[in-house]
């Protein structure tokens, strides 16, 4: 188990499998040493987690689905590696969606569940640029969607 998982594990989380693409793309593409990594919906178990940012959801609800997404990009960030999370150098980017309403204005703070997530699990590596966006809905009626680019080795 190298740094990223020992560290993953301490905080009680262990990454699961690399989900499966919901439709006609792949889970990511590398580019020389840039990972870009399709958009992740929140799953807790084989639920769904859905709702509406300002109708139905709360900020807190919002951020623990966007820190669900984060875990489900690391997942595939290891899968892009060969099993390997420690090829990863540094969270380049995350792209966060958050489904809400039309006046909901706390989409930060929804992404900033992945954001705190990723660099309290990677420390420097995990400290990243990006962007946190409103969608009138997303696939399925998840709450968030987040893709994310990398820079491994």
């Amino acid at each position: 188990m190298g740094q990223f998982e020992k560290k993953l594990a301490e905080m009680g989380v262990s990454l699961p499998d690399a989900p499966a693409p919901a439709a006609n793309y792949v889970p990511y593409v590398q580019v020389g040493d840039t990972l870009y990594v399709s958009g992740q919906i929140p799953k807790a178990g084989d639920k769904l987690i859905t709702g509406k940012l300002g109708d139905d959801m709360d900020t807190a609800a919002g951020a623990e689905a966007a820190k669900v997404c984060a875990i489900a990009l690391l997942a595939q960030v290891k899968a892009a590696c060969g099993g390997d999370l420690d090829r990863l150098k540094r969270v380049v980017k995350l792209i966060g969606f958050v489904n809400s309403t039309a006046d909901y204005g706390e989409q930060p703070m929804v992404v900033n569940g992945a954001s705190d997530f990723m660099a309290e699990a990677l420390g420097e590596a995990g400290r990243h640029s990006r962007s946190a966006v409103s969608a009138a809905s997303l696939p399925f009626g998840v709450a968030v969607e987040i893709e994310g680019i990398f820079q491994i080795g």
